[in-house]
């Protein structure tokens, strides 16, 4: 068993569900290449799922990723798209991952476990901050990473859907997100 302390999280003014998303551009890792791509890009063809996850390795992530996976959200056609780097079909839900890992650490948490989503790679943490969701990693001076969080977009970059976690670890509740993924 893991022996780990939770973590109460400080209080942090994130985006929130009626926000518009800030737009940002980064390099997007599928299992063959990576390119840089912006968020408004996928917005532009339909919903998207923005999963905020801590760095790759970390126990957080292997969970989130494994969960996502095993409910198969996002579109069928998505998840064989994500292969070739191609975006889903105009109108469906496109699922997509951010954390600071590089590319190269993503395109290995990829291979190695199998995940069907693409993800963006922000080593600066500027996403994070921008959305409000920083993490301070303990004992480890300047060295941030997003908290866990996941935002529900609509094409106009609305956010129709918010959790971002309060302690660390904390996963968010996927029987939750799948019903704001069905009530869109």
């Amino acid at each position: 068993m893991v022996d780990f302390e939770v973590v109460s999280l400080p209080d942090t003014d994130h985006v929130a569900e009626g926000d518009t998303a800030p737009d940002f551009t980064r390099p997007l890792v599928n299992d063959e290449f990576w390119a840089d791509a912006a968020l408004s890009e996928l917005t532009d063809e339909g919903p998207v799922l923005l999963v905020f996850f801590t760095m790759d390795g970390a126990f957080p992530a292997t969970y989130m990723w494994n969960e996502i996976g095993d409910r198969e959200l996002g579109s069928e056609a998505q998840r064989a798209s994500d292969a070739s780097g191609e975006t889903a079909s105009e109108g469906e839900l496109t699922v997509v991952g951010l954390s600071i890992s590089d590319p190269y650490a993503h395109k290995q948490l990829i291979e190695e476990r199998g995940i069907d989503y693409r993800l963006f790679s922000d080593p600066q943490n500027g996403v994070a901050e921008e959305y409000g969701i920083v993490n301070d990693l303990d004992g480890m001076a300047g060295v941030s990473e997003p908290r866990p969080a996941v935002f529900l977009l609509d094409e106009d970059r609305t956010v129709e859907y918010a959790w971002v976690a309060e302690e660390w670890p904390d996963f968010p509740d996927y029987d939750e997100v799948e019903d704001a993924i069905e009530s869109r």
